[in-house]
């Protein structure tokens, strides 16, 4: 049972104060890692432009994301071990690596080196990734933070400054962060932070996670990943093929239903919009029909809404929310937050 009076219980939001301390300090994180980057970005600049783009490890779906609306040249995220098997000197490879001995970015990036292809790494200076990185086509941004989205931007600022990617600076993505962290704090009460009014909107029910672009689809699953380990429940994020008929086959709700009574039915879910202000007809036409399917089976709807600042800080702001929300859930459900 989800205990409300919780989240505005200073002696329970005690108990969770060192996961809302350390998302509070997600802003700090990227500002840490741009600086710590801030040499080696300054020597880039615009050289010869590469055939492609070969984003390594699970964050290349992130910079694919960002990058693949407007990079002049193909962009591939690649996931797995090794290179695809055309990679060669004409190509760029990125790999961004919060856990400088992860075995399949030493590989990845071992065997870049091998074939000579230029590289842009992220990751501790003395890290085996960086070891097997060393070239001289090789630009090392050295990490000062655990935190891979933090990671990320100086990431995304040395692919603008080779010209193969859009403007993305420090400052205001760590600034939406800050704002995130202002309107999510403990002290706020439950009617004045939007974490906790989703926590509240979660607490009994399946959560099911909608975004419509493609930085706020990977914000979806990111989000739906946080609820899953607070609540011990499912938790689904997908386009409308996989949420409609979910949503459309909801149980129906038993307003008569004792919640202290054993063998009540499976728990209904609730959706959870994320926008980040992107607009076109195609995501207008998939919020429809997933929104419309919740209406429909009288699914209720939450929406978080973070459309102010660049694409990377509104991906943030709604990222930093949902793991605000994760932290009271699992605080009115009893269970370890994370």
């Amino acid at each position: 049972m989800f205990l409300d009076a919780a989240l505005d219980d200073p002696a329970a939001l005690e108990t969770i104060d060192p996961v809302l301390r350390e998302l509070a300090g997600w802003g700090a994180e990227v500002r840490r890692a741009d600086a710590a980057a801030a040499d080696a970005l300054s020597r880039l600049g615009e050289d010869d432009r590469p055939r492609a783009v070969i984003a390594g490890g699970a964050d290349g779906r992130l910079f694919r994301a960002v990058l693949e609306p407007v990079c002049p040249v193909p962009f591939v995220a690649w996931p797995h071990p090794g290179l695809p098997g055309w990679a060669g000197p004409l190509d760029l490879v990125v790999m961004m690596s919060v856990d400088g001995a992860d075995e399949d970015a030493v590989m990845l990036v071992a065997e870049a080196v091998r074939r000579g292809c230029s590289l842009v790494v992220a990751g501790s200076p003395d890290s085996p990734v960086a070891v097997a990185a060393a070239s001289r086509s090789t630009t090392l941004l050295p990490a000062a933070t655990g935190d891979a989205t933090a990671l990320a931007v100086p990431v995304l600022r040395a692919l603008h400054l080779l010209g193969l990617g859009p403007e993305v600076e420090a400052e205001p993505v760590a600034a939406a962060l800050d704002d995130v962290a202002m309107r999510c704090a403990a002290s706020n009460p439950v009617d004045a932070n939007p974490a906790k009014e989703i926590a509240l909107a979660l607490a009994d029910d399946v959560p099911v996670v909608w975004g419509g672009s493609v930085l706020a689809a990977r914000a979806a699953r990111r989000v739906a990943e946080a609820l899953r380990a607070a609540c011990g429940r499912p938790a689904i994020a997908g386009g409308d093929g996989q949420l409609v008929p979910l949503l459309e086959r909801a149980p129906e709700a038993d307003v008569f239903a004792d919640p202290f009574e054993e063998g009540l039915p499976v728990a209904r879910p609730s959706l959870l919009v994320l926008d980040d202000g992107a607009d076109s007809p195609s995501i207008r036409l998939e919020r429809d029909r997933v929104v419309g399917a919740a209406e429909r089976s009288a699914v209720r709807v939450h929406e978080v809404r973070a459309a102010e600042g660049p694409d990377v800080g509104r991906f943030a702001a709604l990222l930093s929310t949902g793991r605000f929300a994760a932290a009271y859930l699992a605080l009115g459900l009893g269970r370890p937050a994370a």
